[in-house]
Order: C-alpha cells, then structure tokens, then sequence
C-alpha cells in the first residue's frame, strides 16, 4: 500500500496513493490510522484524491478514522473526494458526518478559520 503521512503538531495529513480503498488495503489503511489518531491529534485530513474506487470495507476504514478522532473531540476531514466516492458516502448516508473539502490546502484553511 502506498501513502504518505505529513504531521504539523495536532494536524495530521494521510495521502493514500492507491487508485482504490477496498478490501485489499481497508485492513492496512486500518491500522495505519489508528497508530496516527492518537490525542494530541486535533485534525486529521484524508487525502482521498487519488482514489477512484471504494467499497464496504473501505467506508469502515474511513468510519474508523472519524471514531478514533471523535473519542478524543477531533476533526475527520476528507479532502479530494473523486464521484464516485462522494456518491457512495451519500448513498451510505455518511457523508454529514464529515467535513468535505476539494483539496487538502482547503481543509487547512478551514481548520485555520474555525
């Protein structure tokens, strides 16, 4: 699975660089985002741009992200949202429980005006 991690005190920018989040990475996504949801983290931003495809398993993935930062009162915020990902997050009826930002440098700016 290919991703990057940049970390600016409590803000935490995930970038996966795959074309897909489904079951054949959901499990390592999975784990890589519960080592970075610590609670010093205030803000993560998911930088889903490059993914073109999500299934079931790829929405848990996402959903644990938003638990994990809920518990200690932080910020999930997906940035770069491809269609078909918004569509299936509209459909799921999850999209509300989560920032929507067209890019990262737009979730940034929103943290930095809240």
């Amino acid at each position: 699975m290919r991703f990057s991690v940049e970390q600016d005190d409590e803000l935490v920018v995930f970038t996966l660089k795959e074309p897909v989040l489904d079951s054949s990475n959901a499990p390592d996504v999975k784990s890589e985002l519960l080592i970075l949801c610590q609670p010093n983290v205030k803000a993560l931003v998911m930088d889903l741009s490059a993914v073109h495809f999500c299934d079931s398993q790829g929405l848990s993935a996402i959903l644990l992200a938003r638990r994990q930062m809920a518990e200690h009162e932080g910020f999930t915020i997906l940035a770069g949202l491809q269609d078909q990902v918004k569509q299936l997050l509209a459909i799921s009826q999850i999209a509300q429980f989560f920032e929507l930002k067209d890019s990262v440098d737009d979730a940034i700016e929103w943290l930095k005006a809240d």
